[in-house]
């Protein structure tokens, strides 16, 4: 179960051209939003990247808006973004800091989420893939790709129980502020 303590948000290219090539892109760019909002109340690290952003554009402003001055937001070309020196680093200092949980998403999901979300399981990890944050340019290979990352020792869940997992109570301060986000 996510805990806030425990926790950092990375979130995969979700750029202007990657969310309009995808179906379900403005969806789940609102979604991330949405969950991006909440770490950002709760004060759970966020990590972003953009692959190659000079082609594919940068995060889409919706989501940008949910970031602070603390967001770690780097550019990569590998489609693991811990291939990356540069996102590898800040990994490396959040888990030094006590972070044992990413919950991620971003696109695509047979792809780059893909990819990152083994290598961090690789590190020691727990990831928590939230699907509807997750997008393909078509359902087969999202699909695909959510399966092969159960098999791999992901948890596969949604916005709100990632919420909700870190909210644990109605009682948390952040309570409303929070709930207020998926309402």
């Amino acid at each position: 179960m996510l805990n806030i303590e425990d926790s950092a948000l990375v979130i995969i290219d979700i750029q202007d051209r990657l969310v309009q090539a995808s179906k379900y892109g403005e969806e789940v760019a609102q979604n991330m939003t949405k969950v991006a909002k909440a770490a950002k109340v709760l004060g759970i690290p966020i990590v972003a990247t953009e692959q190659y952003p000079k082609g594919l554009g940068h995060t889409v402003p919706q989501l940008q808006e949910a970031f602070d001055e603390k967001t770690f937001v780097t550019e990569k070309a590998s489609f693991s973004a811990l291939l990356e020196p540069i996102f590898a680093q800040k990994i490396n200092e959040l888990k030094n800091a006590g972070i044992k949980q990413i919950a991620i998403g971003g696109i695509e999901t047979h792809i780059c989420v893909l990819q990152t979300a083994v290598a961090l399981m690789n590190e020691g990890f727990e990831v928590y893939v939230i699907k509807d944050t997750c997008a393909s340019r078509n359902k087969k290979e999202y699909k695909a790709g959510l399966e092969l990352l159960k098999q791999y020792g992901a948890k596969i869940t949604c916005v709100e129980i990632a919420l909700f997992e870190w909210l644990k109570t109605s009682k948390n301060p952040k309570f409303k502020e929070v709930q207020a986000l998926i309402k």
